[in-house]
C-alpha cells in the first residue's frame, strides 16, 4: 500500500502530524495520503499518562477545542505539592516557591486516552487514514539505506512457529516519509535510532515508570480541578520518584506513581510501593469509600534535553515521546508531543511540495531545536541530573534553584549530562537490602494479577512470545545470583516469574500478563530482553486512562 506519509502510532504527536498535514494540504487544495498505524485495538486503547496537560499544542492544532465536544473539559483551579516526611508525616511546599514554569492553573485534567480517540475522529474527519489493530514489526529500506516505509506483522502464526489456519501475513506500507510516533522505547523507534545512530552524540536516555490506577468516588468528595503532587516516602532519599492525583470527569479521581528507573536496589518493587503510597494520609484521604476500575503502566522517557538524539534519518523522524520530549519536573509530555508532530508535519508538507522524499527532514530538526519545545526544556534540563546526584532533598532543591537560575537568566548555558543508562545503575543482590512490603487490603491496596485483570489484558496465547531473550540461558545463571533477577520486581505486569521445577530453577514468562510498558526492555541489567509487538490489537484496553 502506498502512501504520501505513513505515521507509526496514533498517539497525541502521531495524530497532531496526521492532522496538520491534511490542514495544510486542505489550505492549498492539495491531496496528501496520510495512514496512522495503531498496535491497539482502539485508538486510544494502549494510551495511559497522568494527563494534567498544557494545552499550548492543542490550541495551535486546533484553536476551537474548547467549543467542541473534546473531552478535555476540568481546568486545574487548585494545585498542590507536597513532600510526604514520613508513612504519616507531610507538609506543604508553597507555590510560590517554585518556577512560573511549575504552574498547573493553565492546565487541564482528563484521559489522554480519551483525547487520543477524539484526535483520531478529528483525523479521520480530514481524510486521514487510521488503522488500529495493526503491529509494525520493522522498517522498509531503500538501496541506499533510506526509510521507504514499514512492515507490519503476520497474524495466525502459532507458538511453535508454524501457520495456523487463520494466517495472514503483514502489509508493507511505503511513504515519501515515515513518522515515528510509538512513545517511549519504541520497538521500531530503538531499531532506526540503533541503525542511524542517532543517539551518537546525545547522552543516554532515562527513563521512569508509570503507574496509574483509575477511581471512582462518591459524589460528595469529589473536587474537580485539584491537583496534588506529592515526593518523598515511600521511597528513600536516593530514590527518585513520587505521586500525582488529580479529579475530573463524573466523580472520578486518577492516581499514580513515577519511580525513576536509574533505582539502584534490586529488591525495590514498583508497584508495591504505589501500592504502599496510597496508605498515606495525604493520599488515602482522597480515595476512600471509592472503587478502583482500572489500572495500568506505561514507561516515561526522562533523559530531557540532553538525551534527545537527531530527530531525523533517510527517510523519516521521531516524534513525541519516541524521542524524549517529556518536561520531568512538569511531568508532563503531552504538549511538547503534539508541537513535535505539528513541526514534522509543516517539514514534511513542505519537503513534499518542493518534490523530494526518502531524504532527511532538517527543517523539522531546527524547528525543536529552536522552537517552542526547545523553550519548555532548557530552562529544567539540569533537574534529572541533579535529582539523581544528590537525592530527593538536596538534588530537588538544587534543581529549583537552578530552574530560578535559568529563568531569571536565560543565557546561562552549563548543562549537566547524565551519567550512567538505567540498567547499569542496580546493585549486586548482597549489597543491597531487601524489602518486606506489607500484603494488599483489598480496598485500598491491591496485588499486581488482579490489578492486571483491570488493565483488561489479552493476548492469544498460541503465538509467539513477544518478549525476546537473547541468551535465556542469563536470567537464572547471571541475573538471579547477581542482582536477584529484578524482572520479578520492575515489571507491573508479573510476567516475569522464577520457578522451582524438580529441585530446578526456571526463568518463566507469562506473556498474556504483558500491558506494553517496556520497563523490561529498559531495566534488565543484561541488556537480555527485546520487547516486539505482539499481533496487533493484543494488549491492554485502557478507558478513560
Amino acid at each position: 500500500m502506498e502512501f504520501d506519509v505513513v505515521i507509526v502510532g496514533a498517539g497525541p504527536a502521531g495524530l497532531a502530524a496526521a492532522i496538520r498535514l491534511k490542514q495544510l494540504a486542505a489550505e492549498k487544495d492539495q491531496d496528501l495520503n496520510v495512514v496512522v498505524l495503531e498496535k491497539g485495538a482502539e485508538v486510544g486503547a494502549h494510551i495511559l499518562s497522568g494527563l494534567v496537560m498544557d494545552p499550548i499544542g492543542l490550541d495551535k492544532l486546533i484553536p476551537d477545542w474548547r467549543e467542541q465536544d473534546c473531552p478535555l473539559e476540568t481546568k486545574v483551579t487548585d494545585d498542590r505539592f507536597y513532600y510526604l516526611s514520613s508513612e504519616s508525616g507531610s507538609f506543604g511546599i508553597p507555590t510560590f516557591l517554585n518556577p512560573p514554569l511549575m504552574n498547573n492553573h493553565h492546565c487541564y485534567t482528563g484521559s489522554l486516552g480519551a483525547l487520543c480517540k477524539w484526535l483520531g475522529e478529528q483525523a479521520e474527519a480530514l481524510g486521514v487514514e487510521v488503522y488500529p489493530g495493526i503491529a509494525v514489526t520493522g522498517a522498509i529500506y531503500g538501496d541506499d539505506g533510506e526509510v521507504k516505509g514499514v512492515i507490519t506483522g503476520d497474524m495466525g502464526i502459532g507458538r511453535d512457529g508454524e501457520k495456523k489456519d487463520s494466517y495472514t501475513p503483514g502489509i508493507a506500507l511505503t511513504g515519501k516519509y515515515t513518522l515515528l510516533a510509538e512513545g517511549a522505547r519504541g520497538s521500531l523507534s530503538k531499531e532506526v535510532i540503533s541503525r542511524f545512530e542517532l543517539n551518537h552524540e546525545s547522552g543516554p536516555q532515562k527513563y521512569g515508570i508509570g503507574l496509574k490506577e483509575l477511581w471512582e468516588i462518591p459524589a460528595e468528595k469529589h473536587k474537580p480541578g485539584l491537583v496534588q503532587h506529592t515526593m518523598g516516602w515511600p521511597l528513600d532519599d536516593h530514590t527518585g520518584g513520587g505521586t500525582f492525583l488529580y479529579y475530573f470527569g463524573e466523580n472520578l479521581v486518577s492516581v499514580g506513581f513515577v519511580m525513576h528507573l536509574d533505582y539502584d536496589n534490586p529488591y525495590l518493587h514498583p508497584f508495591k510501593e504505589f501500592q504502599r503510597a496510597k496508605t498515606h494520609p495525604a493520599i488515602k484521604k482522597h480515595l476512600e469509600g471509592g472503587k478502583r476500575i482500572s489500572y495500568g503502566a506505561r514507561a516515561l522517557t526522562e533523559g530531557g534535553l540532553q538525551a534527545i538524539p537527531k530527530l531525523t534519518f533517510p527517510g523519516g523522524a521521531l516524534l513525541g515521546c519516541a524521542a524524549g520530549f517529556m518536561n520531568v519536573p512538569r511531568i508532563k509530555g503531552s504538549h511538547n508531543a503534539m508541537l513535535s508532530g505539528m513541526a514534522a508535519a509543516e517539514s514534511v508538507f513542505e519537503a513534499i511540495g518542493e518534490e523530494r522524499s526518502h531524504d532527511e527532514l532538517t527543517a523539522y530538526e531546527e524547528k525543536v531545536r529552536n522552537g517552542d519545545i526547545a523553550k519548555d526544556l532548557t530552562p529544567v534540563r539540569n533537574v534529572k541530573p541533579l535529582w539523581s546526584r544528590y537525592g530527593t532533598r538536596l538534588g530537588v532543591m538544587l534543581g529549583g534553584l537552578d530552574m530560578w537560575a535559568n529563568t531569571l537568566l536565560p543565557f546561562l548555558k552549563h548543562t549537566l549530562k547524565h551519567l550512567k543508562p538505567d540498567f547499569a545503575t542496580l546493585k549486586h543482590a548482597d549489597k543491597a537490602k531487601p524489602i518486606d512490603y506489607p500484603k494488599p487490603d483489598n480496598e485500598l491496596t491491591f496485588d499486581i494479577l488482579s490489578s492486571v485483570f483491570l488493565s483488561n489484558t489479552n493476548h492469544a496465547e498460541d503465538q509467539p512470545v513477544h518478549l525476546k531473550l537473547g541468551d535465556p540461558s542469563i536470567p537464572i545463571q547471571e541475573n538471579l545470583p547477581e542482582y536477584a533477577e529484578p524482572a520479578q520486581r520492575y515489571c507491573p505486569a508479573q510476567v516475569y516469574e522464577v520457578i522451582e521445577d524438580g529441585g530446578e530453577k526456571r526463568f518463566q514468562i507469562n506473556a498474556q500478563n504483558c500491558v506494553h510498558c517496556k520497563t523490561c526492555d529498559i531495566k534488565d541489567p543484561a541488556q537480555n530482553i527485546n520487547w516486539v509487538p505482539p499481533e496487533g490489537g493484543d494488549g491492554p484496553a485502557y478507558a478513560n486512562m
